[in-house]
């Protein structure tokens, strides 16, 4: 398994996964995939991997306490 595969993408925009990596990967004809644009390139992920990649990007924040203090400076920038 060495991980890197290199494929052509079509006319119309369409990818072929080899067949491979699909079957490792658990892929089959329909399955939802998920394309997260980032500074290394596109990733392409599944959904259960998306939702991990994005858990993993936000851990740590406190997206809560983020938007109360937010909002709170807005209030004061009014007054």
């Amino acid at each position: 398994m060495s991980g890197t595969y290199v494929t052509t993408m079509g006319d119309r925009g369409r990818l072929v996964i080899p067949a491979e990596l699909r079957e490792r990967a658990g892929l089959s004809a329909g399955a939802a995939l998920v394309l997260i644009e980032s500074e290394g390139g596109v990733l392409v992920l599944t959904r259960e991997q998306a939702l991990a990649h994005v858990r993993a990007e936000l851990r740590g924040h406190d997206l809560v306490g983020e938007l109360i203090a937010e909002r709170r400076r807005e209030v004061d920038d009014l007054r």
